[in-house]
C-alpha cells in the first residue's frame, strides 16, 4: 500500500498554511516528518486524517482517492487526549468501538495491549492515578487496538523512561515489520534516525527537503574522515608532512582527545590516505568519513523561514 499527498494546499483565512506539499510512504516503512514548531506538521497529519479537508490537492491510496472508512488510522498526539477520570478499561473499549470494532473484539483488544504493554493490572484504575509515562503507554495502546495500517506517532517517546522507551521501540518495529505505513513527527533526531528509512522536512509550509536519509547524508562533500587511534598525534603530523599537498587541515577532536579530523582538498583522496596510514602500520581503532548529522541537516533547512 501507498499513500500519496499530490500538491497539497491549505489556508486558514489569509493565512497559507501548507504550499504545494507532496510526499509518499510505504507500507512496511517509516517515513520521519519533521519541522519547526508552526512548519505545518500538524495541520499536514490532519489533512491526512480527515480531519481537515485541503483547499486544492488529493490524498491518495495506491493511486486512488482515499477512503477512510475503508482503512484505519491510528494517531498518537504530542497532546495527550484520554478521560483522567474514566475508568483505563472503559475508555479504551469506548474508543475502539468509535473507531468501529464490535465490544467483545474491542475487549479482547484492551486485555491484549494492555498485557503488551504490562498495564494489565490497571485494567480498572482510573487513568489519572497513572504516571505521566504510563499513561503515555495507555495512549499508545489506544492508538493500536484496531490494528491500524497507518499510524501517526507525534513526539511518542515523550516522558517515558528507559525501560518504557525500549518497549515503544519494539512496538514501532513491530508495527512496521507487520507492514504498517507509520509517520513519526519528532525533534528527538537518535529516534527519526532509528526507524526511518526517508525524511520530509517542512518549513514555512512547504516541503524543503525530501529523501532517503542515507542518500541525502551521502549527497554531502565526502572529504572529512575521522580517525581514531592512541597515536592520533603521531598520525596528524605524519599526514601534514606525507601528504601536504592533498590535505587541508588535520585537528584534534575537541570531545574526543584520541580523535582527529582530516579535511583532504579533494574526497578522491581518501584510498591514499587510509593506505598511507596501513604501510606504516599505525594503530587504528576507526577509520571513517564525517558525515553530517540529521541534527545538522534539520537545522540547515529549517534555520530561516522560507
Amino acid at each position: 500500500m501507498e499513500l500519496e499527498l499530490k500538491n497539497i494546499v491549505k489556508n486558514f483565512g489569509e493565512k497559507e498554511v501548507l504550499r504545494d506539499v507532496s510526499l509518499t510512504a510505504q507500507s512496511g516503512h517509516a517515513v520521519g516528518l519533521l519541522g519547526r514548531n508552526g512548519a505545518g506538521k500538524t495541520t499536514t497529519i490532519r489533512i491526512i486524517m480527515g480531519v481537515f479537508f485541503p483547499d486544492s490537492g488529493s490524498v491518495e491510496i495506491d493511486g486512488k482517492p482515499i477512503k477512510r472508512s475503508e482503512l484505519q488510522i491510528g494517531y498518537l498526539p504530542e497532546e495527550r487526549g484520554l478521560y483522567p477520570k474514566q475508568l483505563i478499561s472503559t475508555q479504551l473499549i469506548y474508543l475502539a468501538q468509535l473507531r468501529g470494532m464490535s465490544k467483545n473484539d474491542a475487549k479482547k483488544s484492551c486485555d491484549k495491549w494492555l498485557e503488551r504493554i504490562s498495564m494489565s493490572q490497571y485494567k480498572n484504575s482510573k487513568l489519572e492515578t497513572l504516571s505521566k509515562g504510563n499513561q503515555q503507554k495507555i495512549q499508545l495502546a489506544a492508538t493500536l487496538m484496531c490494528n491500524p495500517q497507518i499510524v501517526i506517532l507525534d513526539e511518542p517517546f515523550s516522558g517515558l523512561d528507559p525501560v518504557n522507551a525500549k518497549l515503544l521501540k519494539d512496538i514501532i518495529k513491530e508495527m512496521i515489520d507487520l507492514g504498517s505505513i507509520v509517520f513519526f513527527s519528532s525533534h528527538q533526531m537518535n529516534y527519526i534516525e532509528e526507524f526511518c528509512e526517508k525524511i520530509d522536512i517542512l518549513n514555512g509550509g512547504k516541503i524543503v527537503l525530501d529523501g532517503k536519509i542515507d542518500d541525502i547524508k551521502r549527497s554531502y562533500p565526502r572529504n572529512k574522515i575521522s580517525i581514531s587511534s592512541p597515536q592520533s598525534k603521531k598520525i596528524a603530523s605524519f599526514i601534514l608532512e606525507k601528504m601536504s599537498n592533498e590535505v587541508v587541515t588535520a585537528e584534534s577532536d575537541k570531545n574526543l582527545s584520541d580523535t582527529i579530523t582530516i579535511q583532504l582538498k579533494d574526497p578522491q583522496f581518501k584510498s591514499r590516505l587510509l593506505s598511507e596510514l596501513t604501510d606504516k602500520s599505525f594503530d587504528i581503532d576507526c577509520f571513517k568519513v564525517c558525515e553530517p548529522s540529521l541534527n545538522d541537516i534539520f537545522v540547515q533547512y529549517t534555520e530561516a523561514k522560507i
